[in-house]
């Protein structure tokens, strides 16, 4: 087993576990209202998709809706935001802003990562290993030099979040300081979870 696959390998075992934690929550849990369960559920059908991306040999839904889908998912967090009772408008559309970059950087990882050709695609992927890659960065020379500037912002952004959701509830070094509540330790370790694992799938070769 190649480096690569030990790491999807382990990719798909996060991005599964927080696929269920994300289902039981917008399902089964009681008390949130209708957005967040929305929320909650995008994230899951986000997590379900990273999960499966290594190991697809072609896409399960069209690119194009894939691509609308989770676009719309990008922009209902922002613009969800306002109304919540969680702060100011600018606050609030900045804490769903990781959200939305995780569901961009789906959006841009489902059109790169099949592109169109269906069949012949996939045995010309099978026989030049290398143009296959080419491919996945992008699928002309404009769209290529895009993906220069989208990945790393978004990858970089991603990780800065990563580490603010895991590193923001540890133990206070002032004397006195309040600890965080259970639940808030357990929201952020999987919003930093999802946050890294996402980073880490825009980087890799698919």
């Amino acid at each position: 087993m190649s480096a690569h696959e030990v790491v999807y390998c382990m990719l798909t075992a996060l991005f599964t576990a927080a696929a269920v934690h994300g289902l039981r929550r917008g399902v089964l849990a009681r008390g949130p209202g209708r957005r967040d369960r929305v929320d909650r559920l995008l994230h899951a059908a986000m997590a379900l998709a990273m999960a499966a991306m290594p190991w697809s040999r072609g896409p399960a839904l069209p690119v194009t809706a894939q691509v609308v889908f989770f676009a719309a998912a990008a922009l209902w967090f922002p613009l969800t935001a306002v109304g919540r009772g969680q702060g100011s408008g600018p606050a609030a559309v900045a804490r769903a802003l990781p959200s939305a970059a995780g569901m961009a950087a789906m959006a841009w990882m489902a059109w790169t990562a099949h592109p169109a050709g269906g069949p012949a695609h996939e045995n010309l992927a099978g026989a030049f290993p290398a143009a296959h890659h080419a491919a996945h960065m992008g699928h002309s020379p404009g769209e290529s030099g895009t993906g220069d500037v989208v990945v790393p912002v978004l990858a970089l952004y991603l990780l800065g979040c990563a580490l603010r959701s895991l590193t923001r509830d540890m133990p206070p070094l002032r004397p006195g300081a309040a600890a965080a509540a259970p639940r808030e330790l357990y929201g952020h370790f999987w919003d930093g979870s999802m946050a890294l694992g996402t980073a880490i799938m825009l980087v890799m070769p698919h």
